[in-house]
């Protein structure tokens, strides 16, 4: 038998050490799916932008199912056009309606239901980037399914002291995902599931204005639908933010699943929710609100610690671009 040279060995040991850490993922995608919402024109594009990029990362990532949270019958629809726009597999993902205000922790649905169901037969990681309310409802209703979730991945949280400033920071705004439903985050927390944050502070590195996806309007069918709700979403950031563009948000909590390279983390940090006065500007009326926050000097108040995503590295945004192409499924 022919020995394995020592070097060699070493390599390949490396080799395999890769493949097993950018693994595909089994996940199951919360979504607060609302690009294009009639009810406010325009609406938030970024989760549509990350379901576009989940789908051309098949190596990295298979969606078990996806669950709307907050307009679910119009995020229904939406996912489903979209998954006969950009979904190449073989395997139908299915896609579940969720709560509809984001206001009913505990009330079971057809996607509380469902993504139970499912943790029941297997272990999955939870990308959620909405409210938490239906993960919530099931960590309520179900706190034995929490040793079923390798990590739930959240679009919220700060670094103590931070605020959301976009674009030329003429304004700050709200952390809407965690303030939407703040006792269903308190919920996720307290099962002791491991909790990935990338939030504004991380995201922020990113940004989207109309040259990066221009070509979308020449493109397919579905190509030619997301350009005509970016460019309505874009005209907004230059009227409220100063610049022509969007930050990403979404993005970045999947990027942390498929690219975990690209990013910079506070491990293991203390997270608190603290109750201070809104710093938010985009609001009239101030008054006292809940803050996600993190920071080492929670070490003795704090029961819950995190994994915080604060920095995206060079490239990654380089990575969505080609997700908006359909490049990567092209390599």
């Amino acid at each position: 038998m022919k020995k394995i040279r020592p070097s060699f060995a070493l390599f390949l040991l490396l080799v395999l050490g890769q493949q097993t850490l950018f693994a595909q993922k089994r996940i199951w995608f919360d979504t607060d799916l609302m690009i294009g919402l009639p009810e406010r024109a325009p609406r938030e594009v970024d989760d549509a932008i990350t379901l576009m990029m989940a789908l051309q990362h098949p190596d990295k990532v298979q969606l078990a199912g996806i669950s709307i949270i907050t307009y679910a019958d119009y995020g229904y629809d939406v996912a489903q056009k979209m998954l006969k726009w950009y979904y190449k597999g073989t395997q139908p993902i299915p896609v579940y309606k969720g709560s509809d205000k984001a206001n009913d922790l505990g009330v079971e649905n057809d996607a509380t239901r469902a993504l139970a169901a499912a943790l029941k037969k297997e272990k999955l990681t939870i990308l959620a980037i909405g409210p938490l309310t239906n993960l919530g409802t099931v960590l309520k209703n179900h706190p034995e399914l929490a040793t079923q979730i390798e990590e739930v991945v959240v679009c919220a949280g700060r670094t103590a002291g931070y605020s959301f400033k976009p674009g030329l920071e003429k304004l700050i705004v709200s952390d809407y995902n965690f303030e939407k439903d703040v006792e269903s985050f308190r919920t996720v927390l307290d099962a002791g599931v491991k909790m990935v944050m990338s939030g504004f502070e991380c995201s922020v590195y990113l940004f989207l204005g109309k040259t990066d996806y221009d070509f979308l309007q020449k493109g397919s069918e579905g190509d030619q639908w997301i350009y005509s709700k970016l460019r309505p979403w874009s005209e907004r950031g230059k009227q409220l933010f100063g610049i022509d563009g969007f930050i990403p948000f979404d993005a970045t909590p999947l990027g942390h699943i498929t690219h975990p390279q690209y990013f910079k983390y506070y491990r293991n940090i203390p997270a608190q929710i603290n109750v201070k006065l809104n710093d938010a500007t985009t609001v009239t009326v101030k008054s006292n609100k809940a803050f996600l926050d993190v920071s080492n000097d929670f070490e003795k108040t704090s029961k819950w610690r995190v994994d915080y995503a604060y920095k995206t590295l060079p490239g990654f945004e380089e990575i969505l671009i080609e997700a908006l192409k359909g490049e990567a499924l092209k390599k």
